[in-house]
C-alpha cells in the first residue's frame, strides 16, 4: 500500500511506530528535532537510572543485552539500548534528525471531511479518501523550511518532550516569591560539568 506517514519524534513511541508502519508496506519519515533516537534518554544527567525493572522496560522483540547485568541500568546504557534497536531494524534511514515540525494542517476535499478529521477516535478507516496531511518543518541545521504531504500523522513527542511541564502555583506563591533563580529541570539536564557546577557553587540548592 503506497500510503506516507509522518512520525513525530525519534523517541521509543517513534521508533515503534516506524517499524510498525514500515511492517504494514507504508512508507514513513521520522522527523527527530534531536540529532539522535532516544527521546527523553538524550537529556539525563550522569545520575539518572531506570526507574522500573529492567524485565518490564525491554522491546518484546529486542532483549537487554547480556552486558547490561543490573536491574536499574543507568541513563547512558538505556540510550545505547534504545539506539541499538534503531539500528538493529534499520529505522535510522527514515529519520530526518534535526528537523523541528512547525505545522500540521489536514486539506480536505470539503470542510466536512476536515471537520471529521477533528472527531476521529481511532476507530474505523484512518486514511482519507481523498485529503492529505500539510506537514511543515524546518531544517536546525539550515533553517530552511520544507512541506511533506501525507496520508497520516502519528504524534510520538511524549509528554517528556522539549515542551516542559510548568506547574501552576498561587498567587504571589511562585517563582517571584523566591530572590534566587529558577530553573527548570531540562535546562539543568542540558548543561555541560562546567556550567551545572558554577551554577550551584557557593548557593543552597
Amino acid at each position: 500500500m503506497d500510503r506516507k506517514v509522518a512520525i513525530i519524534g525519534a523517541g521509543i513511541s517513534g521508533l515503534l511506530a516506524c517499524k510498525y508502519t514500515l511492517s504494514k508496506g507504508f512508507h514513513p519519515t521520522v522527523f527527530e528535532s534531536q540529532s539522535t533516537v532516544g527521546g527523553v534518554w538524550t537529556k539525563t544527567v550522569e545520575t539518572t537510572k531506570l526507574q522500573t525493572p529492567k524485565p518490564v522496560y525491554q522491546f518484546s522483540d529486542f532483549p537487554w543485552p547480556e552486558s547490561v547485568s543490573e536491574d536499574f541500568p543507568d541513563g547512558q546504557k538505556v540510550f545505547d539500548y534504545v539506539n541499538g534497536y534503531a539500528k538493529h531494524f534499520d529505522l535510522v534511514k527514515h529519520i530526518k534528525f534535526n528537523t523541528k515540525v512547525v505545522g500540521i494542517e489536514f486539506e480536505g476535499p470539503n470542510d466536512e471531511e476536515i471537520q471529521a478529521w477533528s472527531l476521529w477516535g481511532c476507530n474505523g478507516e484512518p486514511f482519507g479518501s481523498k485529503g492529505k496531511w500539510k506537514v511543515v518543518v524546518e531544517d536546525l541545521v539550515t533553517l530552511s523550511t520544507e512541506i511533506y504531504n501525507v496520508d497520516f500523522v502519528i504524534v510520538c513527542v511524549g509528554r517528556f518532550s522539549d515542551l516542559p511541564n510548568i506547574p501552576e502555583f498561587s498567587p504571589k506563591k511562585g517563582p517571584e516569591a523566591f530572590d534566587g533563580k529558577v530553573i527548570h529541570s531540562m535546562e539543568y539536564a542540558a548543561m555541560d560539568h562546567k556550567q551545572a557546577a558554577e551554577l550551584v557553587k557557593g548557593k543552597r540548592v
